[in-house]
């Protein structure tokens, strides 16, 4: 019982994440299966995966309806990233678990000191003509990240759209949504066979907590500044960073 109540309160915690941040959510996720309910390295990045999919596909939805998604630039980012993912899936396997969870933790504290940085949204993404090579090149790399640390890729997607694109932080968090949906449906392709020993018990209610807290994180976004959420972002990323890599190197 204790194990179920500890993946309804991560699953809330993920949920709030990725409706609020459009990121995150995988990166909070995988130390939360591993830490808290024992999952094995592997198992918790396609556990997560499957987690992330259910609840940013939700998330995406309510953010689409409120006009927040920036469908050209969504697409042609997650378009780019869907060979990488493929790629960096098969290759994930291979990876020994503990320099695949101390890359998770440095690629984590990298963006969020980015983020930190440069935490003042940048102007509507229609001042700005959407430059394809630029937003493929960008998705190439989400998608291998996403591939091979089994992570949606939103919290690189956030400030790869604000700062890259110059879309608002409130727009970006609805496309990374997309991205983060089409890049992890294409990384868990390849991680198929390694559902079916997945804990179910525990990853149905982890993920059915994560949708009704993505609800409340869309909420969330719209009451609370751009600036501020990418500063919650960061500071959470910087946390869960510092906590994998102590594991990893310990």
């Amino acid at each position: 019982m204790s194990a179920l109540i500890l993946a309804l309160a991560a699953g809330a915690v993920v949920g709030l994440a990725l409706g609020a941040l459009g990121g995150g959510g995988s990166v909070l996720a995988v130390p939360a299966l591993i830490y808290l309910l024992g999952f094995s390295p592997a198992a918790a990045t396609t556990a997560s995966l499957v987690i992330v999919i259910v609840t940013s596909a939700t998330a995406l939805c309510a953010h689409a309806r409120e006009g927040r998604v920036r469908w050209r630039a969504g697409l042609a980012f997650a378009a780019a990233g869907i060979g990488p993912a493929l790629l960096g899936g098969a290759v994930a396997g291979r990876i020994p678990q503990a320099l695949l969870t101390a890359a998770f933790a440095v690629l984590a504290a990298v963006v969020a000191a980015r983020m930190l940085r440069t935490s003042r949204p940048g102007p509507v993404v229609g001042d700005r003509p959407l430059r394809p090579r630029r937003a493929a090149a960008v998705g190439a790399g989400l998608g291998t990240v996403t591939g091979v640390l089994g992570v949606g890729g939103g919290f690189l997607a956030v400030p790869a759209l604000v700062g890259g694109l110059g879309m608002r932080m409130r727009a970006a968090v609805g496309t990374s949504l997309l991205v983060i949906t089409v890049n992890a449906v294409a990384a868990l392709t390849l991680r198929a066979g390694s559902i079916e020993g997945l804990d179910w018990a525990l990853v149905a209610p982890f993920a059915g907590a994560a949708v009704l807290g993505a609800w409340d994180g869309r909420r969330l976004a719209a009451k609370v500044s751009g600036g501020a959420l990418q500063r919650i972002f960061a500071l959470a990323l910087l946390a869960v960073a510092a906590v994998m890599l102590l594991d990893a190197v310990l």
